[in-house]
């Protein structure tokens, strides 16, 4: 419809005000058709690290409830581990590359300042020429930003296929608090229209953003930094909870409808924390948590989390997924899984399988690793 509006001098303009609620209503249904998670093998345990600073171990665990987390070695970095993870979503979702025709990466930590990882991806994936390449940042929500992307893509019917990736090696000064769950891993997720190959639903999806800074990294600066003040509540508490409740409003659901919720994780606490102030149950939670064992791997670990879900899934179960990512802001969805999803679920190595196989180094193996993959001297 056109209406006239007034202009602060006092004059008017016609302008055309969009029926939001018609659109939602007639929007394209979208869903996953192929998801894929990838873990580093290599562990480090969070008392190698407190011993190596001569830090108080038990209170650093109780603080953040994580016992281990995940390094890539010296060969690895966003790119190898989110390929990785593409490719066992190509193979869940059963289609050749070639006919993605768009791919989003989010991470914090791309291998190059100017240079795409996703056209590096692409193209280690077989990719074709012919897709839309996309890196993204904004800090821990990366990969959902990119999950949205490939989600409106799709919904706009300008793609067949999209791939959205969430992958990182993340950062951690030496000694920091960080650096007890900095982690590494990715998952990726490939979405289509063709309501024949879901294996989930995307329902709704929203965002709640502002600019709070609790965590950031200048350019040409090695590690990040963050204010511990600005850390819980006025970031991701109140980013995370006001995503969760407007989706639940959105989309009339309360508490009792889902069968599993996977908030992001920085450490073992925060997510059950807003559970519970959210009214959830631990029991909703405990399938997507995974940061005690693997640690805060930044832009993928909600989606790690909620690849863990999908692995072990039943049909008609509701999801809800909320992300956080510094600075600040949260990506929320609600989805519902599909009878075709448990027949795809063991055809590609599980998240848990990843989660398991492991092999633990020491704290000056982890150093030298660190320093000879970020070429630090």
């Amino acid at each position: 419809m056109t209406e006239e509006t007034v202009r602060p001098d006092g004059g008017s303009r016609a302008c055309r005000r969009v029926r939001v609620e018609g659109c939602e209503r007639n929007k394209q249904l979208v869903g996953i058709v192929g998801y894929g998670a990838y873990i580093p093998k290599n562990r480090i345990k969070t008392e190698a690290i407190a011993q190596a600073w001569a830090q108080d171990y038990a209170k650093i665990t109780a603080s953040l409830a994580v016992h281990e987390k995940a390094v890539a070695s010296y060969d690895q970095d966003t790119v190898t581990l989110a390929v990785q993870a593409a490719e066992n979503a190509l193979v869940r979702a059963d289609i050749a590359p070639e006919i993605v025709g768009a791919l989003y990466i989010g991470s914090e930590s791309h291998p190059y300042a100017v240079k795409p990882s996703a056209t590096i991806i692409g193209t280690a994936l077989g990719c074709s020429r012919d897709y839309l390449a996309v890196d993204m940042e904004f800090a821990c929500k990366g990969g959902t930003a990119a999950l949205q992307a490939a989600y409106g893509l799709i919904a706009s019917n300008l793609v067949q296929y999209a791939l959205a990736i969430g992958s990182d090696v993340a950062q951690a000064a030496p000694g920091d608090i960080l650096e007890y769950t900095a982690a590494a891993g990715a998952a990726g997720f490939i979405m289509s229209a063709n309501n024949q190959e879901f294996l989930a639903t995307i329902d709704a999806t929203l965002s709640v953003s502002s600019d709070t800074p609790d965590f950031w990294r200048r350019s040409l600066q090695q590690y990040p930094e963050h204010v511990g003040r600005f850390t819980g509540e006025p970031s991701y508490f109140a980013h995370t909870c006001e995503a969760a409740e407007k989706i639940m409003a959105k989309t009339g659901s309360t508490q009792q409808d889902f069968d599993h919720v996977i908030f992001h994780q920085p450490n073992g606490k925060f997510p059950m924390q807003a559970g519970k102030k959210l009214g959830f149950s631990h029991k909703q939670l405990e399938l997507g948590l995974i940061s005690p064992d693997i640690g805060n791997s930044y832009s993928a670990t909600a989606l790690l989390g909620l690849t863990c879900v999908l692995d072990r899934a039943e049909a008609g179960q509701k999801i809800l997924l909320v992300s956080y990512g510094s600075g600040s802001g949260s990506d929320a969805f609600v989805m519902t899984t599909t009878s075709l999803l448990q027949k795809r679920q063991h055809s590609a190595k599980k998240t848990s399988e990843y989660i398991h196989d492991k092999k633990y180094i020491g704290y000056a193996q982890y150093r030298q690793i660190y320093q000879a993959r970020e070429g630090i001297r």
